[in-house]
């Protein structure tokens, strides 16, 4: 708007010496540059298709011209008709009522940000909420907003009503789920003769907590079923809350295994066919395992593996850090926060190295 207003002031004080200089001027030197100015016009209106006034050209142009009489500017060579001329002026003077006659202020005041937010939290934590749900619970908190105002805000932000948002995915059904979930495979690693060697592993969804229950060279129904009796061992002992197993169909698992477990109310469940994503957060433990542990350390025999193996069931559960759990360990909390300034000036952490320095664990000095 400034420069706008700068601007046609600029163009009123170079027409007006363009006016000062036509005033000593003759009418003969007059009427040849007006010819010659006409001239040019000509040649300009045929090499240019539409020309583009700003809104200061306008202004000058209206302001020059809407003291002439219609039948006199249609006789002008002009680059718009004269119709354009009437109808700028009448624009013009719209806009100029419309700012002095307008409010200050239209409507209700917009509403505080931090509401926003909460609405929009209640919403996405609450999908079978409507806006009159929410409307009640910002009134039980001693939040007054009007209901309407709610459903603008969902509205707003692209959440649709509640009925279309309580369907569920397989995500939010599998995080809701998570504590009464176990999940365990066989996976193949080889020593340094070539020999190959199968380790059983089970996990926990909730906790990520890792439980390696053995290796051997010829897995057999009864070595798979010996190790289900010491899982449901250990998981009586932890007190463990989980209900249900995930297992793909490999036929080292008997209907033996399922009975021990079915015992001790473990209902089993079995991935599909070739389809590893049902059991995704084993597979994916399966391959850290790989890249963190035995794709950097040689294998002799089982005891070594099971020394190995043994080592980083320690470091898995204790230490090392999980996106999934805010990146705290599956045994270990996080500690609170260093604020101290000092504290974080003066840091002083050592490093406890396992396995000959495969894996790396660090602590502030005591």
């Amino acid at each position: 708007m400034i420069c706008r207003a700068a601007a046609l002031t600029y163009l009123a004080v170079t027409n007006t010496f363009a006016l000062l200089r036509l005033l000593p001027m003759s009418d003969r030197d007059k009427g040849i540059e007006i010819l010659a100015l006409r001239h040019q016009l000509l040649v300009l209106q045929r090499q240019v298709g539409q020309p583009r006034f700003t809104d200061t050209d306008r202004a000058v142009l209206v302001g020059l011209l809407h003291h002439l009489p219609m039948d006199k500017l249609r006789h002008l060579l002009l680059l718009v008709r004269p119709d354009t001329i009437v109808r700028w002026h009448r624009n013009l003077l719209k806009r100029r009522h419309a700012a002095t006659c307008a409010p200050k202020r239209c409507g209700r005041p917009p509403t505080v940000r931090s509401i926003r937010v909460l609405v929009l939290r209640l919403a996405h934590e609450n999908s079978s909420w409507g806006y009159r749900r929410i409307h009640s619970e910002l009134a039980a908190l001693g939040i007054k907003v009007a209901a309407s105002t709610v459903w603008e805000i969902l509205r707003e932000h692209g959440i649709p009503p509640a009925p279309e948002r309580q369907s569920t995915t397989w995500a939010d059904f599998l995080r809701s789920q998570a504590d009464a979930l176990l999940a365990c495979d066989l996976f193949e690693t080889r020593t340094l003769t070539g020999a190959r060697l199968y380790v059983f592993a089970v996990i926990e969804h909730a906790t990520r907590r890792v439980r390696i229950l053995g290796a051997a060279a010829h897995p057999g129904a009864q070595w798979i079923v010996q190790l289900g009796r010491n899982l449901v061992m250990d998981l009586q002992d932890a007190r463990s809350q989980a209900r249900f197993l995930i297992r793909d169909r490999d036929s080292k698992f008997t209907q033996a295994f399922d009975a021990v477990l079915a015992d001790a109310e473990l209902e089993v469940v079995t991935g599909g066919v070739r389809m590893p994503r049902m059991n995704s957060i084993m597979e994916r433990w399966i391959q850290t395992c790989r890249r963190e542990l035995l794709g950097r350390t040689l294998i002799w025999n089982r005891s070594h593996l099971l020394h190995v193996l043994q080592e980083f069931e320690s470091f898995y559960n204790g230490h090392r850090p999980h996106r999934a759990l805010g990146q705290a360990a599956p045994l270990r909390p996080l500690p609170e926060p260093i604020t101290e300034p000092g504290q974080i000036a003066h840091l002083e952490v050592h490093r406890r190295d396992r396995l000959g320095g495969t894996l790396y664990e660090y602590q502030h000095a005591a």
